[in-house]
């Protein structure tokens, strides 16, 4: 029998499947006289439990989530999603788990991860020996992810110091001749000598030809 591991950050429903397994056929919901067909590895949904109306097709996961329906289709493929049924029409049905598990892989993408290294995640996750383990293994992915948003907040307040910088300097532009030559930006005299020039305003003319006199 196939060994079922749950998939982090999403509820009971979706479940991961590491082995094959045969497809489920149609399934006669008796209720509401429907019929649907059972993504593989996914148990039966009955209309006593008000899982078959709660369920979403992929234009209304993506809407909730804020994506593509490209974009969902291609976390499916890769494995990182899955449909929790299919309707009579063979369209796609998910789990309100489903917006869980998509918003956890975007907010891992906007860290920088790859889905490929997303993808690490829940293997390393569906292979660990205990829960205990499991966990100890996310924490310490998590762990240097933080580290890495650290240090990259850190530099991007060097970078915004610079810009606000850059952007004092050239209010004093507005006093410029407006005759000016452009070329006389590199040689500009509208500036204290205490004020010093941002990089970020002289690697702009930092080449160019000293205006002639």
């Amino acid at each position: 029998m196939s060994n079922l591991h749950r998939l982090p950050i999403v509820g009971k429903r979706i479940e991961a499947l590491h082995g094959d397994a045969p497809a489920l056929g149609p399934t006669q919901d008796p209720a509401s006289k429907r019929v649907f067909v059972l993504a593989p590895g996914v148990a039966p949904v009955s209309d006593a439990e008000g899982d078959l109306d709660g369920l979403l097709q992929v234009g209304d996961l993506a809407r909730e989530v804020g994506k593509t329906v490209r974009a969902i289709h291609h976390y499916e493929s890769v494995g990182l999603l899955r449909p929790h049924a299919r309707s009579k029409g063979r369209y796609r049905l998910y789990a309100k788990d489903a917006i869980a598990r998509v918003r956890w892989v975007g907010k891992l993408h906007e860290l920088g991860m790859s889905l490929a290294q997303i993808q690490q995640i829940l293997t390393v996750w569906g292979q660990a020996a205990s829960a205990p383990e499991a966990m100890r293994k996310i924490r310490a992915i998590y762990q240097q992810k933080l580290e890495e948003v650290r240090t990259q907040i850190a530099r991007l307040s060097i970078l915004e110091g610079e810009v606000e910088a850059s952007l004092d300097y050239l209010t004093t532009c507005k006093t410029c001749d407006p005759n000016e030559l452009v070329a006389a930006c590199s040689a500009c005299t509208n500036h204290e000598e205490t004020h010093a020039e941002p990089e970020l305003v002289a690697g702009i003319y930092a080449t160019a030809e000293s205006p002639k006199p």
